[in-house]
């Protein structure tokens, strides 16, 4: 049997290291706790039944990424009796609003966890891994990351011994420090970005929000440029340290960008596929958070560096096959009757696109580093 089911997050405060918790709920029968889960439902994608399931099952609204974080397998037990294994794709979900009412409200209890209390308290233990390596604070570095290096340097032929002298060096941990503050940066963006993407009253407050984000990116840009120049010793070559700021400040110009075409265009409700691909900026920013403070320590984080910008990079491509299901449907549904519509359709998602593109260009920058100094 196949299922589908949501990990429901949130974030405590905007720091970069802020802490994660996790939503549970009781199941009906056996009371322990579970993720939202249930189902396919003809006519909707995976992510989307997820969705449903989490307004049912705990009344909870969000942004839900169509890329499953992973899967994880137990012992379905029937009404007769019979057990049955099931297999479920998980989809990160993050949480905007708690409903005072929903569906099953009687029937289920819900309750906030720690990321290592919630992974203590579900019973499946694939379903605790996931749970364990979905956030930064709980990481802890893969012992051995000789065997992915060793090809990284056999392929590309990387200055073995540039990289041994800069282990030598003095760390700056001024420049990390503004890393992780522009990665905080990007998660507070995206998060305004999803909200304005499902559309409410909040609108004006959102285009506003994300607008503050954009100026306080530049600033810490700026910041991160004169210290480059002020600076005799730098924990990577110069123009690394350029262009991993100046692409986070890309990814939230280019969420700023979007926010400003939603305004221009008046445009107050969004397609489906809009709302997945603000959803997987949502995301994105999230793995960009916790990639930054693993930078401190590149040659321990190497490895699971590299499993971040993997991820960011199918997301990528996801956002892509997204955006061309998207502009074709409305294509058809729209350029005969509005084709000024249309073309404002055209724009938004292509808007997004870029926003994706950026968090594509991301990984491209970390996987760099990696190759140079892990």
């Amino acid at each position: 049997m196949r299922q589908i089911a949501v990990l429901p997050y949130r974030t405590l405060g905007l720091a970069v290291d802020a802490p994660i918790q996790i939503l549970l709920i009781t199941s009906r029968e056996t009371r322990r706790w579970v993720i939202p889960k249930g189902g396919l439902m003809k006519g909707l994608p995976p992510h989307s039944a997820a969705a449903v399931e989490a307004e049912e099952e705990a009344g909870v609204l969000g942004a839900v990424c169509p890329t499953p974080i992973g899967s994880y397998r137990y012992r379905k037990r029937r009404r007769s009796g019979a057990s049955v294994w099931a297999d479920v794709d998980v989809f990160p979900f993050a949480v905007t609003e708690e409903l005072d009412t929903w569906d099953e409200q009687h029937q289920r209890e819900r309750k906030w966890f720690s990321l290592a209390d919630a992974a203590d308290a579900v019973d499946e233990e694939d379903l605790q891994a996931l749970i364990r390596s979905f956030g930064a604070s709980e990481f802890r570095a893969a012992a051995s990351p000789a065997r992915f290096i060793g090809a990284v340097v056999k392929k590309t032929g990387v200055n073995t011994m540039f990289a041994w002298f800069q282990k030598l060096l003095p760390q700056q941990s001024h420049f990390f420090d503004l890393f992780e503050k522009q990665a905080a940066t990007l998660v507070a963006g995206a998060d305004a970005l999803a909200r304005l993407a499902q559309g409410g009253p909040g609108r004006a407050q959102h285009i506003r929000e994300i607008e503050e984000r954009e100026h306080d990116a530049d600033d810490i840009t700026r910041e991160v440029l004169h210290a480059v120049r002020r600076s005799f010793l730098t924990p990577f070559d110069r123009s690394a340290i350029t262009s991993l700021i100046t692409t986070m400040d890309d990814a939230i110009d280019e969420m700023q960008q979007t926010a400003g075409a939603v305004d221009l265009y008046e445009v107050s409700e969004f397609e489906p596929e809009m709302r997945d691909m603000a959803a997987i900026i949502v995301d994105a920013a999230r793995l960009t958070a916790e990639a930054m403070p693993l930078l401190r320590k590149i040659a321990d984080n190497g490895h699971r560096l590299h499993e971040l910008t993997e991820r960011l990079v199918r997301m990528e491509g996801h956002a892509d096959q997204i955006h061309a299901e998207g502009l074709k449907r409305v294509f058809k549904a729209s350029s005969n009757s509005d084709p000024l519509q249309f073309i404002v359709l055209q724009e938004m998602f292509k808007r997004l696109e870029r926003v994706v593109d950026r968090f594509e260009d991301l990984a491209n920058e970390i996987d760099g580093l990696v190759i140079d100094h892990a």
